[in-house]
């Protein structure tokens, strides 16, 4: 009997080692996929990874997503952007034609077409102040009545003509050549020799008046007086220069205080 117990444990014992080692081999099995499949998914993330950056890189490069290229700003044209203080940028005007209203005193008013494509810049800076409801309220400070030097001037900052240390731009736009100015001509106030000096203020021409061009060139036109010129000059202009205010070029104060009632642009 004891010989058979034994023989059954050792029996049993074999057969317990051989579970063992079968689980023992299990586990290593295990252990070893395992291990390959972490691999696996590190190689596997090493390569999703390289062709991301491999496509972003071929993307922005070659593909839909390249900048694409465009001309470098000429030196003028770069000096001329650092010159501009607080103007806005020209595509304002649209490159189109603006039509509106500008009125004067309350009673005078003149229907006036700006010219986005010939006057980018200057235009875009009608808009700008028509936005921020800059003109109403402003003053005429300026007059000439001779025959061929015939022009009213308005949009000064402090009304007595001073510019606006925070506000002018060039270059200039839409100048005649021959430097005669049509009467009903809206053109640009700017100061002597100095192109990037243009600002809020305008002028308008009552009577085809001639204005030599100086070292920076001649005035930017911005447009013209549609209706109504006939009716500034007969309310207002004609009524001459204010006699304690002439200067040396003939030109002053108008005799008749003239504001700006309202400015508006479509």
């Amino acid at each position: 009997m004891a010989s058979n117990r034994q023989q059954r444990e050792q029996r049993e014992a074999r057969e317990r080692l051989r579970a063992y080692q079968a689980r023992q081999e299990v586990h290593e099995i295990r252990n070893r996929r395992r291990r390959r499949d972490n691999v696996i998914g590190i190689l596997g993330a090493v390569v999703v990874t390289a062709l991301a950056i491999t496509t972003q890189i071929v993307y922005f490069t070659a593909g839909p997503g390249a900048p694409e290229a465009s001309p470098s700003a000429s030196p003028s044209a770069a000096a001329g952007d650092e010159l501009n203080v607080g103007a806005p940028d020209s595509s304002l005007a649209e490159g189109r034609t603006w039509t509106g209203e500008l009125v004067f005193n309350d009673d005078v008013t003149l229907g006036i077409e700006l010219d986005g494509a010939a006057a980018p810049q200057a235009v875009s800076g009608w808009v700008a102040d028509v936005m921020a409801d800059y003109y109403p309220g402003t003053t005429c400070h300026r007059l000439a009545d001779a025959e061929s030097f015939a022009f009213i001037q308005c949009g000064s900052i402090d009304g007595a003509g001073s510019g606006d240390p925070d506000y002018s731009y060039g270059p200039i736009e839409n100048a005649p050549a021959d430097g005669v100015y049509p009467a009903g001509t809206i053109a640009m106030a700017r100061s002597g020799n100095d192109a990037y000096s243009n600002g809020h203020q305008f002028f308008i021409i009552t009577a085809d008046t001639t204005l030599p061009a100086d070292a920076a060139g001649g005035y930017s036109v911005v447009g013209q007086v549609t209706s109504g010129l006939d009716d500034l000059i007969s309310e207002i202009t004609s009524k001459g220069v204010d006699p304690d205010t002439v200067g040396e070029d003939g030109t002053g104060s108008p005799l008749v205080p003239t504001t700006i009632t309202s400015l508006t642009l479509q």
